[in-house]
């Protein structure tokens, strides 16, 4: 079964809210969304309403996903709430546990990615290619 149509708008809207991260986040942010959402493509309907509801804005949950925090967090930087803006959040040991070893590895190599003394992120020409 394919994820539900409402996934490409999700996508969309994502991408679009990655226009306002600074580049180097902007290009790591759109790299993973797109390998995250292709991964996904072909999920079963329980693991795709997992994945859905991890990533999209609603109105019921607020701050307990991507699009939602995202959207919040440049808003803040927009209004100069603080005097810089830290994107992401900390992750809860209960929701560490809560991950797959696979996950736990794609966490690890996103940290490393971010945190690259250079913050000069780059995307392979193979990767702008199969999209």
């Amino acid at each position: 079964a394919a994820m539900p149509g409402g996934a490409r708008g999700l996508y969309r809207r994502i991408l679009l809210l990655h226009r306002a991260l600074p580049p180097a986040l902007r290009a790591l942010g759109d790299r993973y969304v797109k390998e995250e959402f292709r991964k996904h493509k072909a999920a079963g309907p329980a693991e795709a309403q997992r994945f859905l509801r991890e990533w999209e804005a609603s109105a019921r949950r607020p701050a307990g996903n991507y699009a939602a925090l995202i959207q919040q967090q440049i808003n803040e930087d927009r209004q100069n709430l603080r005097e810089k803006t830290v994107y992401g959040i900390q992750l809860t040991e209960e929701k560490l546990n809560d991950f797959r070893d696979e996950q736990i590895g794609q966490l690890k190599e996103l940290m490393d990615e971010a945190t690259k003394p250079n913050k000069k992120t780059t995307i392979s020409k193979d990767l702008e290619h199969k999209n």
